[in-house]
């Protein structure tokens, strides 16, 4: 389904997340920037006054400062990880490139390139360590699909996904879209696949919905074993140290009441939603925690997070939230969710907000100025690391958050 949109569109087709990125985001304010090659990323402060950490509009606050830059010039940069040495690793989704193109879900043309990255910022310093992988993006570059997310075990072997946003038996047609929908692992020789989650899909087809959809996103290392989220497939699948994977969660459809303001879709209208989870992180707890983008019509405050014990059904944790694209814990055991676009999709406004989470409602607004369209999320002591302007080539950015 197409649904214009005067400053930012997402558009879910067969639960698919897509995200289009126009002028007015690349043309957002400046933020500050911290100088690389100074400190070591995760041992020094990168900046002398943390963030204002007070909800936005408190009586007797000051505005919240912009952000504190610490890695530049990305190409619509998604999840990010730290190793245990303090390296982080940022999953880029590329540019796209020249071609083949193709009709996209919105309308227009993506083009096929090999302009997805995984970067690689460790003492100040901001270094891309994997090129060429695959990428669909508009003609601009901006709203790409490429790598979506990346994780790093505990003997520092990095992993990351590579989304696609369709059938997967389109990888068939379009023969360049081969290393789309799977898992990899950075070896010694460069990156090799780990896991089909493409083929898995549209094999086992968990949440039964036709045709088959896949769009591996968030990822999760744990122990010998990777989670990963497929926003297509609305699932949390286990891929096991030898790549063999299973079915972890189905997350459900549910019927919603459209908001105001959709052409053609009175206000109330009922509405068939499907989950589309973006993220997972594993708890203090040893369960699963997965946010959901939600699907169209992308109802402000509809979001869930769902706690998952492996072989028992999803429960719901926290409700309440908008548009989550990404989870991770932080000190004291606390969530904290990252809400793409803090007012919905549909709202037109690309401000997002890092939340943090409080189970019977009371969410607390910990970043909001200066996202624009967040796409992930990592905590390292006091600090949340966010990829900034994640729908943006060349100019997306992480930025430094105290908690």
């Amino acid at each position: 389904m197409i649904v214009p949109r005067p400053a930012l569109t997402a558009v879910v087709a067969v639960g698919t997340l897509v995200l289009a990125a126009v002028p007015a985001l690349a043309a957002s304010a400046p933020v500050t920037t911290a100088p690389l090659g100074t400190a070591p990323l995760a041992m020094a402060p990168l900046a002398t006054a943390p963030l204002a950490t007070a909800p936005l509009g408190t009586a007797g606050h000051h505005p919240e400062p912009p952000p504190l830059v610490v890695a530049e010039g990305l190409n619509n940069p998604r999840g990010l990880a730290f190793g245990d040495d303090g390296t982080l690793y940022v999953a880029e989704s590329g540019k796209g490139g020249a071609g083949p193109c193709q009709a996209g879900p919105e309308g227009g043309e993506v083009c096929f390139g090999r302009s997805a990255s995984i970067t690689r910022i460790r003492y100040g310093h901001q270094k891309r360590i994997v090129t060429g992988l695959p990428s669909l993006a508009s003609r601009t570059g901006a709203e790409a699909i490429g790598a979506t997310d990346v994780g790093v075990s505990r003997w520092g072997t990095v992993s990351f996904t590579v989304g696609l946003g369709a059938d997967p038996g389109l990888r068939t047609k379009v023969r360049q879209l081969a290393g789309m929908a799977k898992l990899y692992e950075l070896g010694r020789r460069g990156p090799r696949p780990v896991a089909d989650l493409g083929a898995y899909e549209r094999k086992a087809n968990p949440d039964r919905l036709t045709p088959p959809d896949t769009n591996p996103y968030g990822l999760a290392v744990s122990g010998r074993s990777r989670h990963v989220v497929d926003a297509g497939g609305n699932t949390l699948l286990r891929v096991s140290s030898h790549g063999r994977i299973s079915t972890v969660a189905v997350f459900p459809r549910r019927t919603v009441p459209a908001p105001a303001g959709i052409p053609d879709l009175p206000a109330g209208t009922p509405v068939p939603m499907q989950a589309v989870p973006t993220s997972a992180v594993r708890g203090p707890d040893g369960a699963w925690y997965v946010g959901e983008l939600t699907g169209f019509p992308f109802p402000p405050g509809q979001a869930r997070i769902y706690r998952v014990v492996p072989g028992h059904r999803p429960t719901v944790y926290a409700t309440g939230l908008t548009n989550v694209i990404d989870l991770a814990f932080g000190p004291h055991g606390r969530l904290y969710a990252l809400e793409i676009a803090r007012d919905g999709l549909l709202s037109g406004s690309e401000t997002g907000a890092l939340v943090r989470v409080g189970r019977h409602g009371g969410h607390k607004v910990v970043a909001s100025a200066g996202l624009r369209a967040p796409g992930g999320v990592a905590v390292r002591g006091r600090h949340a690391y966010v990829t900034n302007c994640s729908v943006c080539a060349g100019t997306g950015t992480v930025v430094k958050i105290r908690l």
